[in-house]
């Protein structure tokens, strides 16, 4: 039996999301409760909360292998005073959100897309969040005057077509407040897709409901992104949350970020990008991560990454294979970095190669393809 499973049995309302959100473990006492807690590592989780929060849902902390000091789902979960590193490289806000933030709660980067923070609560904070400098300091939701001054913003910029909500985490708020959100966008003519952002199938599986699920069909076309990093996280609850997504008839992605010593290296990338699309989930990012405030300990060298996707390239799937990017600091957008398997490039021809190495020439046109007059045609 996992320890998912007896805790289950030990809690009758364990499969009630309310209820795991009500006993989401947000210090080192109430985590002593739950697994063991080393007096060296109540001293970091106390250290640490005094700059960052924390909030871990009982489920997501089942997974966690207590014989294992580098278990990957502690790491991504509890505090570490790894935290408390001063990098000069830091920000506060790297990707420069709120400079591209024409009115409270929307981010308008792209031409034709904007990114729509509709809370600030999740539920869990991760150790390597992004918008850490905001997620998790007041668990509210936008509502009232704020929500219409978004809401506005996006209905008087026409060339806005794709909206995609997040946070926080949007599956966080209740099946009738995220139904006024989506709905008063989808009145809006020009918005074309509506996407959402959340961990919520990874760390809280049960809240994917069909209550929730019978709302968004109604919106089509909607989309829906999560966030594993690693194959442990792929657990039957999981996966049984994201088919029934899937079986509702919305296309799930999955963003994942590059963390040192949780899912660096190829073997440990291609364990999980096998169960994702085993469960129906198409890898679309792997994020380098962030420069955001004490999240140092969790980057790796670009390399890494390039040298991932390269390994991965031929030995699976094309459709499994997610785009490596850097998220540019100071709000660049994505920029993908790949291998380079150009060799050289003249008039004449491409000399590049393989994912073997193997070399190959490819022969650019020697005549213009459209040299004819084709008037009588």
């Amino acid at each position: 039996m996992t320890k998912t499973e007896e805790w289950a049995l030990k809690y009758p309302e364990w499969n009630d999301w309310h209820w795991q959100m009500r006993n989401r473990v947000r210090n080192a006492e109430e985590l002593s409760k739950w697994i063991p807690v080393s007096p060296e590592e109540k001293k970091e989780i106390d250290a640490c909360l005094v700059r960052f929060r924390m909030a871990v849902t009982p489920y997501y902390l089942s997974l966690i292998d207590v014989s294992d000091p580098d278990d990957p789902v502690r790491r991504e979960s509890i505090p570490s005073f790894r935290e408390l590193a001063d990098n000069t490289d830091d920000r506060e806000d790297p990707l420069n959100e709120t400079g591209d933030s024409p009115v409270p709660f929307i981010t308008h980067r792209y031409p034709d897309r904007v990114l729509f923070l509709v809370t600030l609560e999740c539920a869990e904070y991760c150790r390597h969040c992004t918008r850490r400098r905001i997620v998790g300091e007041e668990d509210h939701a936008i509502q009232g005057e704020a929500l219409d001054r978004a809401i506005g913003y996006i209905r008087d910029h026409e060339e806005v077509r794709d909206v995609l909500i997040s946070g926080g985490d949007p599956l966080t708020l209740s099946t009738e407040r995220l139904e006024e959100i989506v709905r008063r966008l989808r009145e809006i003519p020009h918005v074309d897709i509506i996407r959402i952002g959340t961990r919520v199938p990874v760390v809280l599986p049960m809240r994917i409901d069909e209550g929730l699920l019978s709302m968004l069909k109604k919106y089509q076309p909607i989309w829906i992104n999560t966030h594993f990093n690693h194959v442990q996280e792929l657990t039957p609850e999981s996966e049984a949350a994201c088919g029934r997504i899937a079986d509702a008839g919305i296309p799930l992605g999955n963003q994942s970020v590059l963390l040192r010593g949780i899912n660096d290296t190829p073997e440990k990338m291609k364990a999980l990008l096998l169960r994702l699309i085993h469960a129906r989930i198409r890898p679309y990012y792997l994020y380098q991560c962030d420069l955001t405030r004490g999240i140092g300990h969790f980057r790796t060298p670009v390399q890494t990454g390039i040298d991932i996707i390269h390994a991965l390239q031929g030995n699976i799937t094309g459709f499994a294979i997610p785009k490596f990017v850097i998220d540019a600091p100071g709000g660049g957008g994505k920029v993908p970095f790949s291998y380079q398997y150009m060799i050289s490039h003249d008039e004449h021809e491409i000399v590049f190669e393989n994912y073997q190495g193997r070399i190959f020439r490819y022969p650019e046109p020697r005549v213009p393809y459209d040299t004819e007059d084709r008037s009588d045609t």
